[in-house]
Protein backbone atom coordinates (compact mmCIF):
# COMPACT_ATOMS: atom_id res chain seq x y z
CA UNK A 1 0.00 0.00 0.00
CA UNK A 2 1.07 3.34 -0.90
CA UNK A 3 0.18 6.35 1.06
CA UNK A 4 0.62 10.17 -1.06
CA UNK A 5 0.89 13.22 0.93
CA UNK A 6 -0.33 16.01 -0.91
CA UNK A 7 -1.08 19.97 -0.56
CA UNK A 8 -3.49 21.24 -2.25
CA UNK A 9 -4.87 25.27 -2.49
CA UNK A 10 -8.40 25.49 -1.24
CA UNK A 11 -9.22 29.55 -2.54
CA UNK A 12 -6.31 30.85 -1.08
CA UNK A 13 -5.63 28.29 1.72
CA UNK A 14 -3.20 25.59 1.49
CA UNK A 15 -5.04 22.12 2.79
CA UNK A 16 -2.80 19.05 3.21
CA UNK A 17 -3.81 15.67 2.61
CA UNK A 18 -3.07 12.23 2.88
CA UNK A 19 -4.52 9.64 0.02
CA UNK A 20 -4.12 6.35 -0.54
CA UNK A 21 -6.02 3.59 -2.81
CA UNK A 22 -7.45 3.17 -6.10
CA UNK A 23 -9.25 6.13 -7.05
CA UNK A 24 -11.66 4.48 -9.75
CA UNK A 25 -12.69 2.26 -6.26
CA UNK A 26 -15.40 3.77 -3.59
CA UNK A 27 -14.10 7.34 -1.47
CA UNK A 28 -13.76 7.69 1.67
CA UNK A 29 -13.39 10.99 3.23
CA UNK A 30 -12.14 10.52 6.79
CA UNK A 31 -12.51 13.82 8.88
CA UNK A 32 -10.11 14.30 12.30
CA UNK A 33 -11.13 16.12 15.55
CA UNK A 34 -9.19 17.63 17.98
CA UNK A 35 -6.47 18.15 18.99
CA UNK A 36 -5.42 15.75 16.13
CA UNK A 37 -5.15 15.92 12.16
CA UNK A 38 -4.66 13.01 9.89
CA UNK A 39 -2.05 11.16 11.20
CA UNK A 40 -4.88 10.12 13.42
CA UNK A 41 -6.00 7.94 10.71
CA UNK A 42 -2.10 5.87 10.28
CA UNK A 43 -2.93 3.07 11.47
CA UNK A 44 -6.73 2.52 9.76
CA UNK A 45 -5.69 3.69 6.20
CA UNK A 46 -4.05 0.62 5.73
CA UNK A 47 -6.79 -1.67 6.63
CA UNK A 48 -9.25 0.32 4.16
CA UNK A 49 -6.65 1.45 1.29
CA UNK A 50 -6.93 -2.04 -0.49
CA UNK A 51 -11.00 -1.74 -1.12
CA UNK A 52 -11.34 1.99 -1.65
CA UNK A 53 -9.84 5.21 -2.39
CA UNK A 54 -9.48 6.52 0.89
CA UNK A 55 -8.58 10.64 1.43
CA UNK A 56 -8.05 12.32 4.73
CA UNK A 57 -7.31 15.88 4.71
CA UNK A 58 -5.90 18.11 7.60
CA UNK A 59 -8.69 20.63 8.86
CA UNK A 60 -7.36 24.60 8.77
CA UNK A 61 -5.17 25.37 12.05
CA UNK A 62 -4.59 21.82 12.00
CA UNK A 63 -1.75 19.93 11.44
CA UNK A 64 0.23 20.36 7.82
CA UNK A 65 -2.61 22.22 6.80
CA UNK A 66 -2.16 26.55 6.71
CA UNK A 67 -3.06 28.29 10.08
CA UNK A 68 -4.27 31.83 8.43
CA UNK A 69 -4.14 34.75 10.66
CA UNK A 70 -7.41 35.14 12.89
CA UNK A 71 -7.69 38.72 11.18
CA UNK A 72 -7.43 36.51 8.55
CA UNK A 73 -9.72 33.80 8.71
CA UNK A 74 -12.64 33.48 11.26
CA UNK A 75 -12.11 29.81 12.78
CA UNK A 76 -15.31 28.76 12.88
CA UNK A 77 -17.03 25.25 11.90
CA UNK A 78 -19.24 26.81 9.35
CA UNK A 79 -16.07 27.73 7.30
CA UNK A 80 -14.22 24.47 8.20
CA UNK A 81 -17.20 22.72 6.64
CA UNK A 82 -16.83 25.30 3.61
CA UNK A 83 -13.10 24.89 3.06
CA UNK A 84 -13.74 20.73 3.28
CA UNK A 85 -16.99 21.06 0.60
CA UNK A 86 -14.16 23.00 -1.40
CA UNK A 87 -11.78 20.73 -0.92
CA UNK A 88 -13.93 17.90 -1.73
CA UNK A 89 -14.61 19.53 -5.44
CA UNK A 90 -10.67 20.77 -6.23
CA UNK A 91 -9.80 17.26 -5.81
CA UNK A 92 -12.56 15.56 -7.76
CA UNK A 93 -14.56 13.81 -4.92
CA UNK A 94 -17.74 13.63 -6.25
CA UNK A 95 -19.46 11.14 -4.59
CA UNK A 96 -17.83 9.34 -1.01
CA UNK A 97 -18.44 7.80 2.19
CA UNK A 98 -17.74 10.26 5.48
CA UNK A 99 -15.60 9.33 8.69
CA UNK A 100 -16.02 11.56 11.39
CA UNK A 101 -14.59 12.05 14.82
CA UNK A 102 -14.93 14.54 17.44
CA UNK A 103 -14.68 18.03 15.55
CA UNK A 104 -14.88 15.92 12.21
CA UNK A 105 -18.91 15.40 12.78
CA UNK A 106 -20.52 18.82 12.65
CA UNK A 107 -17.76 19.30 9.28
CA UNK A 108 -18.38 16.49 7.35
CA UNK A 109 -22.42 16.62 8.49
CA UNK A 110 -22.85 20.07 7.80
CA UNK A 111 -21.44 18.77 3.66
CA UNK A 112 -23.66 16.17 3.74
CA UNK A 113 -27.11 18.27 4.91
CA UNK A 114 -26.12 20.49 2.11
CA UNK A 115 -24.78 18.00 -0.61
CA UNK A 116 -27.32 14.88 -0.01
CA UNK A 117 -26.18 13.16 -2.66
CA UNK A 118 -23.02 13.14 -2.26
CA UNK A 119 -23.16 11.04 0.70
CA UNK A 120 -22.80 7.39 0.22
CA UNK A 121 -22.46 6.00 3.76
CA UNK A 122 -21.64 7.64 7.08
CA UNK A 123 -19.37 5.72 9.85
CA UNK A 124 -19.29 7.69 13.02
CA UNK A 125 -16.34 7.00 15.49
CA UNK A 126 -17.52 9.20 18.63
CA UNK A 127 -18.75 11.98 16.23
CA UNK A 128 -21.50 13.44 18.34
CA UNK A 129 -24.92 15.08 16.96
CA UNK A 130 -27.24 14.46 19.77
CA UNK A 131 -27.54 16.35 22.96
CA UNK A 132 -27.58 13.09 25.22
CA UNK A 133 -24.47 12.27 23.70
CA UNK A 134 -23.03 15.55 25.31
CA UNK A 135 -21.04 14.67 28.80
CA UNK A 136 -20.96 16.36 31.61
CA UNK A 137 -16.63 17.03 30.58
CA UNK A 138 -17.78 19.60 28.30
CA UNK A 139 -19.74 22.14 30.86
CA UNK A 140 -16.86 24.39 31.44
CA UNK A 141 -17.00 24.92 27.47
CA UNK A 142 -20.89 25.22 28.16
CA UNK A 143 -19.83 28.18 30.74
CA UNK A 144 -18.23 29.66 27.80
CA UNK A 145 -20.87 29.33 25.43
CA UNK A 146 -23.73 31.04 28.00
CA UNK A 147 -20.71 33.82 28.92
CA UNK A 148 -17.95 34.45 26.64
CA UNK A 149 -16.16 36.43 28.98
CA UNK A 150 -12.23 36.96 29.69
CA UNK A 151 -12.14 34.61 32.78
CA UNK A 152 -14.64 32.18 31.07
CA UNK A 153 -12.11 31.51 28.26
CA UNK A 154 -8.82 31.60 30.07
CA UNK A 155 -10.45 28.75 32.19
CA UNK A 156 -10.77 26.87 28.84
CA UNK A 157 -6.74 26.78 28.23
CA UNK A 158 -6.28 23.99 30.31
CA UNK A 159 -7.71 21.47 27.67
CA UNK A 160 -4.82 22.72 25.28
CA UNK A 161 -2.42 21.38 27.84
CA UNK A 162 0.24 18.51 27.23
CA UNK A 163 -1.77 16.60 30.55
CA UNK A 164 -5.28 16.99 28.53
CA UNK A 165 -4.03 15.52 25.80
CA UNK A 166 -2.57 12.40 27.27
CA UNK A 167 -6.22 12.37 29.28
CA UNK A 168 -7.82 12.25 26.26
CA UNK A 169 -5.59 9.31 24.53
CA UNK A 170 -5.00 7.22 27.89
CA UNK A 171 -8.60 7.74 29.83
CA UNK A 172 -11.01 4.69 29.67
CA UNK A 173 -8.48 2.51 27.60
CA UNK A 174 -8.35 -0.87 29.21
CA UNK A 175 -4.43 -1.12 28.60
CA UNK A 176 -2.65 2.20 28.25
CA UNK A 177 0.58 0.67 26.99
CA UNK A 178 -1.31 0.13 23.94
CA UNK A 179 -1.51 3.97 23.28
CA UNK A 180 1.41 5.08 21.18
CA UNK A 181 2.99 8.33 21.92
CA UNK A 182 3.03 9.48 18.00
CA UNK A 183 0.15 10.90 18.16
CA UNK A 184 -0.05 12.82 21.18
CA UNK A 185 2.84 14.12 20.78
CA UNK A 186 2.07 15.59 17.34
CA UNK A 187 -0.85 16.73 18.77
CA UNK A 188 0.97 18.57 21.03
CA UNK A 189 3.58 19.98 18.98
CA UNK A 190 0.64 21.59 16.52
CA UNK A 191 -0.77 23.00 19.86
CA UNK A 192 2.03 24.55 20.88
CA UNK A 193 2.91 26.62 17.83
CA UNK A 194 2.57 30.43 18.47
CA UNK A 195 -1.20 32.21 17.69
CA UNK A 196 -2.97 28.38 17.66
CA UNK A 197 -4.06 28.40 21.74
CA UNK A 198 -6.50 31.31 20.28
CA UNK A 199 -7.82 29.32 16.81
CA UNK A 200 -8.67 26.52 19.41
CA UNK A 201 -10.09 28.68 21.90
CA UNK A 202 -12.67 30.56 18.93
CA UNK A 203 -13.16 26.80 17.88
CA UNK A 204 -14.42 25.85 21.37
CA UNK A 205 -16.58 28.90 21.89
CA UNK A 206 -18.09 28.19 18.05
CA UNK A 207 -18.59 24.75 18.87
CA UNK A 208 -22.27 25.93 20.59
CA UNK A 209 -22.90 26.32 16.31
CA UNK A 210 -22.76 22.76 16.32
CA UNK A 211 -25.19 22.21 19.04
CA UNK A 212 -27.78 24.44 17.74
CA UNK A 213 -27.40 22.39 14.63
CA UNK A 214 -28.48 19.02 15.77
CA UNK A 215 -31.94 19.50 14.73
CA UNK A 216 -30.80 19.93 11.13
CA UNK A 217 -28.32 17.10 11.20
CA UNK A 218 -31.18 14.74 12.57
CA UNK A 219 -33.31 15.75 9.78
CA UNK A 220 -30.78 15.09 7.10
CA UNK A 221 -31.29 11.61 8.64
CA UNK A 222 -34.67 11.20 8.60
CA UNK A 223 -35.04 12.44 5.26
CA UNK A 224 -32.38 10.33 3.62
CA UNK A 225 -31.52 7.59 5.76
CA UNK A 226 -27.77 7.59 4.89
CA UNK A 227 -26.07 3.65 5.86
CA UNK A 228 -24.64 4.48 8.98
CA UNK A 229 -21.96 3.26 11.25
CA UNK A 230 -21.42 4.12 14.59
CA UNK A 231 -17.53 2.60 15.73
CA UNK A 232 -17.86 3.90 19.65
CA UNK A 233 -15.43 4.19 22.33
CA UNK A 234 -17.65 3.12 25.21
CA UNK A 235 -15.39 5.07 27.78
CA UNK A 236 -15.23 8.76 26.08
CA UNK A 237 -14.93 11.06 28.56
CA UNK A 238 -16.97 13.47 26.44
CA UNK A 239 -18.94 11.92 23.96
CA UNK A 240 -20.87 9.33 26.00
CA UNK A 241 -22.67 6.12 24.48
CA UNK A 242 -26.11 7.52 24.74
CA UNK A 243 -25.06 9.86 21.46
CA UNK A 244 -24.41 6.58 19.69
CA UNK A 245 -27.27 4.79 20.32
CA UNK A 246 -29.34 8.22 19.27
CA UNK A 247 -28.99 7.64 15.93
CA UNK A 248 -31.07 4.26 15.71
CA UNK A 249 -34.07 6.85 16.38
CA UNK A 250 -33.52 8.50 13.27
CA UNK A 251 -32.13 5.84 11.38
CA UNK A 252 -33.69 2.59 12.36
CA UNK A 253 -31.62 0.95 10.61
CA UNK A 254 -28.21 1.97 12.14
CA UNK A 255 -25.37 -0.29 12.56
CA UNK A 256 -24.05 0.51 16.49
CA UNK A 257 -20.79 -1.13 18.05
CA UNK A 258 -19.12 0.11 21.00
CA UNK A 259 -15.66 -1.18 21.77
CA UNK A 260 -13.86 -0.93 25.04
CA UNK A 261 -11.49 2.04 24.85
CA UNK A 262 -11.97 5.80 24.95
CA UNK A 263 -12.12 8.76 22.98
CA UNK A 264 -9.68 8.12 20.41
CA UNK A 265 -10.75 4.58 19.44
CA UNK A 266 -8.18 4.10 16.78
CA UNK A 267 -5.17 4.35 18.90
CA UNK A 268 -6.43 0.84 20.60
CA UNK A 269 -8.77 -0.70 17.90
CA UNK A 270 -7.78 0.06 14.35
CA UNK A 271 -7.83 -3.28 13.37
CA UNK A 272 -11.11 -3.91 14.64
CA UNK A 273 -13.04 -0.86 13.75
CA UNK A 274 -11.41 -1.34 10.22
CA UNK A 275 -13.04 -4.93 10.33
CA UNK A 276 -16.35 -3.13 11.08
CA UNK A 277 -16.10 -0.92 8.27
CA UNK A 278 -15.09 -3.52 5.46
CA UNK A 279 -18.18 -5.37 6.65
CA UNK A 280 -20.38 -2.25 6.86
CA UNK A 281 -18.39 -0.99 3.53
CA UNK A 282 -19.15 -4.17 1.46
CA UNK A 283 -22.80 -4.62 2.12
CA UNK A 284 -23.40 -0.76 1.27
CA UNK A 285 -20.93 0.34 -1.97
CA UNK A 286 -19.70 -2.82 -2.34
Amino acid sequence: MTVRFRTVDVDGTDIFYREAGDPTRPTLLLLHGFPTASHMFRDLIPELADRYHVVAPDLPGFGQSAMPSRDRFAYTFDNLAHIVDRFTEIVGLARFALYIFDYGAPVGLRIAARHPERITAIVTQNGNAYVEGVSDALAPVQAYWANPTKENRDALRGFLAPATTLFQYTHGVTDPSLVSPDGRTLDDAYLARPGNDEIQLDLLLDYASNVAAYGTFQAYFRLHQPPLLAVWGRNDPFFVPAGAEAFARDIPAADIRFFETGHFALETHATEIGAAMRDFLASRLG
